[in-house]
């Protein structure tokens, strides 16, 4: 069974771990110093946060594979889905190895596929993501839109 991963940037771990342990009634099942993550079944997602010097806020999505025959699955669809895939491969990050690939949303958020196959002592250094971002900046650079002339209207 596939698990949702979601990655949000934080400025405040000990605050932002306060706060997401109340909203989700658990502790983290990772807590290091700039890192935390939530194993919850209730909703079924990979949640963590970390202070990597990131702007604040959604970081990337992901899909949590339990086996090489759903990563597999996932990453067929990746290439249905008409973007740059990433193949990262074998990897270290966020204290866990694993086999990922990476791809950008049409909105340029970063979604990860990946099999965790053990931890690590070490968060990595988020190369692969970093790649999907380049990619996707070569990409827009010369097509970007226009600037607005005014700025957009707030929906509440």
């Amino acid at each position: 069974m596939k698990r949702l991963h979601v990655h949000v940037a934080v400025t405040d771990l000990s605050h932002s771990v306060h706060f997401y342990s109340a909203l989700f009634a658990a502790t983290p099942t990772v807590v290091k110093t700039d890192y935390a993550k939530w194993m919850l079944e209730d909703p079924r997602v990979n949640f963590a946060i970390s202070t990597r010097g990131r702007e604040p806020g959604l970081d990337h999505l992901g899909i949590q594979v339990e086996n090489a025959s759903e990563l597999n699955e996932v990453y067929a669809r990746l290439h249905d889905a008409d973007g740059e895939v990433i193949e990262q491969g074998q990897t270290a990050c966020c204290y866990a190895k694993s086999e990922k690939f990476w791809i950008e949303d049409p909105a340029g958020i970063s979604w990860e596929t990946f099999l965790t196959t053990g931890e690590s002592t070490t968060y990595g250094d988020g190369s692969g993501e970093r790649e999907a971002r380049i990619v996707r900046e070569k990409e827009s650079a010369c097509c970007a839109p226009a600037a607005r002339s005014a700025p957009p209207t707030p929906c509440c």
